[in-house]
């Protein structure tokens, strides 16, 4: 069998595969060693010929292990560890940052009932209140899993606490579910990103008003911009900022050749554009309605509240290609 110097040198370097790599090179010392042997006594090639061999598929079983190992690496760092939740206000005014905060709660309490830890990493307010945007982080293997669908348009139906005559008001806000992984699929050219610092807002001790902690990047040749203000050292708000914006620019790839290929996805759930009305929030009819499975659940004050297991679970049937698993709420 032959040997791929490139891979075993990576064997070597990997901290999981080092032992093995070791072991390997030992492998091979003996086996020329008994290689040698064989050639300067042929009298000895026969007796050595089995240990050659035995020699031989040690190292072979030895090198196998370390390619499914590094493989195994390689597919985690692949899959999503967490997510960037960015959620912003849109038509409406004031009822789309109130709406925009409630589907960030609603959000961040399922991400309770599941046990995953998450951090907000930037909010900015409305004037009445709300949010007129704001980034979270929560960190999961199985997150991304489970909010994948929720990037898109949300719309909400219901009589603002400011409306007297008693009208239905239609407002909106969008999500957007950025993966991250830990080993990103583009590169950014560092020359490419301004970075600002400045004083983090909002409650945090005396650390963040008198200490420019708070982090604000921009990728110029995008144009696309974030900041990070959750940690005290403005070195973790820089590292939490730039994997903010590796996960921006790699969903802005991905939304891209999603559009490219969409004629070619089966049991397709929508463009993953955030830009598409995926789903309503009917408040006098207690009804919510996912356009995209044309599906409708009730329970609405449940599901604001964080229980909204059954309607992730219907999209990712619907994904798979079962249907008739889409349940009710």
């Amino acid at each position: 069998m032959e040997y791929n110097e490139i891979e075993l040198q990576t064997f070597k370097e990997n901290h999981k595969t080092q032992f093995l790599a070791g072991q390997f090179y030992e492998l091979t010392r003996k086996q020329n060693e008994a290689i040698d042997l064989a050639q300067v006594d042929p009298a000895m090639a026969s007796l050595v010929e089995e240990e050659i061999t035995e020699l031989e598929n040690r190292r072979e079983g030895l090198y196998t292990e370390m390619k499914r190992i590094i493989e195994t690496i390689k597919v985690e760092d692949e899959k999503p560890y967490g997510v960037i939740l960015e959620v912003r206000a849109g038509a409406g005014g004031d009822e789309a940052a109130l709406f925009a905060e409630e589907l960030s709660k609603m959000y961040l309490a399922y991400a309770e009932s599941k046990g995953w830890p998450y951090s907000i990493e930037n909010e900015s307010r409305g004037a009445s209140g709300g949010y007129k945007e704001a980034t979270f982080e929560i960190v999961h293997p199985k997150v991304y899993e489970d909010l994948r669908y929720e990037t898109g348009v949300h719309r909400v139906q219901r009589i603002p606490v400011t409306e007297k005559a008693g009208r239905i008001h239609t407002s909106t806000a969008s999500v957007a579910i950025l993966p991250m992984r830990r080993k990103p699929t583009i590169e950014i050219n560092p020359t490419d990103i301004m970075m600002e610092f400045s004083r983090s807002g909002g409650a945090g001790g005396q650390n963040v008003n008198k200490v420019e902690t708070a982090v604000r990047l921009v990728h110029l040749p995008t144009g696309i911009e974030v900041r990070s203000q959750s940690e005290r050292s403005q070195l973790k708000n820089r590292e939490k900022a730039m994997n903010i914006l590796v996960a921006k620019l790699e969903a802005a790839h991905d939304e891209e050749q999603t559009k490219q290929h969409a004629s070619e996805r089966k049991n397709q759930i929508g463009t993953g554009d955030r830009s598409e009305k995926i789903r309503t929030y009917n408040f006098p009819q207690n009804r919510i309605t996912d356009h995209r499975i044309k599906e409708s659940w009730h329970n609405i004050e449940g599901v604001m509240m964080g229980e909204i297991g059954v309607m992730i679970d219907s999209l990712k049937n619907y994904a798979k290609g079962d249907e008739s698993e889409v349940a009710p709420v």
